[in-house]
């Protein structure tokens, strides 16, 4: 008997556990968002020389009355609004968005004494280094270290004149401030508005209920 009871009480092997289904038709749709501006962005380094780089970058650059136009400025409605409006943002802007770093770092610079002392050593060094090569190739120990090898040598011997000017913490503030700074405006910047005036363009279909299902 005592058998049986405890038999009775045993939870059967054929539950039917809940299973949950969740929609991923979003992150589906932000894939393909990726890889359209990972195909139109892709660049061929090995034939492009800075001068060409630099030229590209400066044609995609957009207007600062464009980029600073505060009608254009709102909240996204939704979450997935939002994920869309900062890939398309970043694309658009992304010439823009390179400026707004350098100019960071240059502020960073020029406001610190010491640092830009540091720096102007170590280029003052790189300078030295390319007039010796151009008048006789420098030997080292009877080896001749190429130029290029030259200037990582010079870069590895500023690293202690870096550090101690607080170039790490430089660093940190510029690449820091860059995110708030750029992730800020991409994300109110309504680049939806160019296209048709309305987030019709990035608004997310979902074929699937968003609630939680349980069976």
């Amino acid at each position: 008997m005592a058998n049986a009871s405890a038999d009775n009480v045993l939870p059967s092997a054929t539950t039917a556990s809940p299973s949950i289904s969740i929609p991923l038709e979003p992150f589906g749709e932000l894939d393909g968002e990726l890889a359209r501006i990972a195909t139109n962005t892709k660049l061929d380094f090995k034939n492009l020389s800075f001068k060409q780089l630099y030229q590209k970058q400066w044609k995609k650059m957009q207007t600062w009355g464009s980029f600073l136009d505060t009608n254009a400025m709102r909240m996204p409605p939704s979450t997935a609004v939002w994920a869309k409006r900062v890939l398309r943002n970043v694309e658009h802007f992304n010439s823009n968005y390179l400026c707004v770093f350098l100019i960071l770092m240059i502020y960073c610079i020029l406001t610190s004494p010491i640092l830009l002392l540091a720096l102007a050593a170590s280029l003052g060094a790189c300078y030295i280094v390319a007039l010796k090569n151009s008048e006789s190739p420098i030997k080292l120990f009877g080896y001749k270290p190429s130029i290029g090898q030259q200037y990582i040598g010079v870069g590895v011997l500023s690293f202690p004149l870096f550090y101690l000017a607080g170039a790490g913490a430089a660093v940190f503030w510029v690449i820091g401030s860059s995110f708030f700074i750029i992730g800020l405006h991409a994300s109110i910047y309504a680049i939806e508005s160019l296209d048709s005036g309305s987030t019709e363009n990035l608004t997310f279909q979902q074929p699937f209920p968003t609630s939680v299902q349980t069976v």
